[in-house]
């Protein structure tokens, strides 16, 4: 990556890899799941309503893409992209769950294999909770803001953030499969 990328104030550049005309695909500091990304406007937006029609439909086609190159990597068969799922979350302002005051989907790969326990669903109780809080080791460093919203917040002490190592390790790892698929 030649250019400075920013993920709100953090600035994120070894951990994409992807970019758009207007997006960009980055490895998650505390994912889910293994595979679990984010997909960002390059344009820092704080909510959806805010993006041009341009950068919404480039956004949602980046997802796409990038659900093309998950499936490859952690499906159980590769070459098909129904044989497991993905949950496809956008937290849409504070009240929702939002913590980093810029636009983002995250991409969550589903196996059967109780990925999440015995209920689906954990995920969106994970997404809500601290485990699912993208920004918040990100601002622990600052003041970290506080998620409005009903969901009542659920610390996980026990789940440390990656390091930066791991993490371009991944992202070097999607750039190669993106090579692969003809998408450079």
């Amino acid at each position: 990556m030649s250019s400075l990328i920013k993920f709100g104030p953090f600035e994120v550049t070894k951990q994409v890899f992807l970019v758009t005309a207007h997006s960009f695909a980055l490895v998650n500091l505390k994912p889910l799941t293994p595979g679990h990304v984010l997909v960002i406007p390059l344009q820092q937006h704080r909510r959806l309503t805010d993006l041009s029609r341009d950068e919404t439909a480039d956004l949602f086609s980046t997802v796409q893409l990038t659900q093309r190159m998950l499936a490859k990597k952690y499906f159980p068969n590769p070459e098909d992209i129904t044989s497991a799922s993905f949950t496809v979350a956008l937290q849409d302002g504070p009240e929702s769950g939002q913590t980093v005051p810029h636009v983002h989907v995250h991409i969550i790969p589903r196996l059967k294999t109780t990925d999440m326990g015995k209920s689906a669903d954990a995920v969106y109780t994970k997404l809500a909770s601290e485990e699912g809080n993208v920004g918040g080791a990100l601002w622990d460093k600052q003041q970290r803001p506080q998620p409005g919203g009903k969901m009542r917040m659920i610390e996980d002490d026990d789940r440390p953030a990656r390091t930066k190592e791991d993490m371009n390790q991944e992202a070097d790892d999607y750039r190669s499969l993106f090579k692969e698929m003809g998408v450079e």
